[in-house]
């Protein structure tokens, strides 16, 4: 799996660090941001199949 780095503000970060750990809703960062990326590019495909751009197969 390649590896990237990211510069985020502290804010973000610290909200972030509320939802990982042991028993907290992501196990480590690199899970609870690539979850988010995933719901981004999820919602993305959403918009763009509502304005034509895309065609999904079902």
């Amino acid at each position: 799996m390649p590896k990237i780095s990211v510069d985020i503000p502290q804010e973000l970060l610290d909200d972030l660090m509320v939802h990982v750990g042991k028993d907290k809703k992501f196990v480590s960062q690199s899970d609870a941001i690539r979850t988010a990326i995933r719901k981004m590019l999820d919602s993305l495909d959403e918009i763009d199949e509502r304005h034509g751009r895309i065609r999904r197969e079902k």
